[in-house]
């Protein structure tokens, strides 16, 4: 059993605060993907970080670190971090030419509003940390998690909403919610 060890930082701070390119960036993200806060941008930069690093010891040590290399090629294919290209297998050089938004697009929260179960993505990160999405048929309560490729399609309601579809005019000049019924 032991002592409970302090749970580690997932995240690295920007080494300047007030770069105002990159609080714009950040910021532009955070709008995108419906993030809660600008520490979740950081938290997807630190793993592609991580990946990163990886690859490039990877790349330094040459043949020597074949196994480890097929696990973490294995690992980014499971998550489908990486776009694959028709008759073309993806090599390590490949990892070095992945971006925060590869790992964002992975995100449950990102995956309920492009499966269209949420109209936007701040409501899909509602429905999800209140227990309304589920994925394989178990309740998921954290937005952050990353979607494998075996469970995307898997993602449904753990319980019966009624969410209305936005109705866009043809030039998108207002938007209605349906006419309820008499009787209702």
């Amino acid at each position: 059993m032991g002592d409970p060890i302090k749970p580690k930082k997932k995240f690295e701070r920007p080494p300047t605060e007030w770069n105002a390119e990159r609080i714009a960036e950040e910021d532009a993200l955070k709008r995108e993907y419906g993030l809660k806060s600008t520490r979740e941008v950081w938290k997807a930069r630190a793993e592609l970080r991580k990946i990163r690093a990886n690859a490039r010891l990877l790349l330094a040590a040459g043949d020597k670190s074949l196994d480890k290399g097929k696990q973490i090629m294995e690992r980014v294919r499971r998550f489908g971090l990486l776009k694959q290209v028709e008759g073309k297998e993806n090599t390590i050089d490949d990892l070095l030419t992945m971006n925060v938004r590869d790992i964002l697009e992975r995100r449950l929260q990102t995956r309920v509003f492009k499966k269209g179960l949420a109209r936007t993505a701040k409501q899909a990160r509602q429905l999800i940390t209140h227990g309304y999405i589920a994925v394989n048929g178990k309740k998921v309560t954290v937005p952050s998690y990353l979607v494998p490729l075996s469970e995307e399609d898997t993602i449904s309601y753990y319980k019966k909403i009624d969410i209305q579809p936005k109705i866009v005019e043809d030039a998108g000049k207002s938007e209605e919610a349906p006419a309820k019924k008499e009787g209702e």
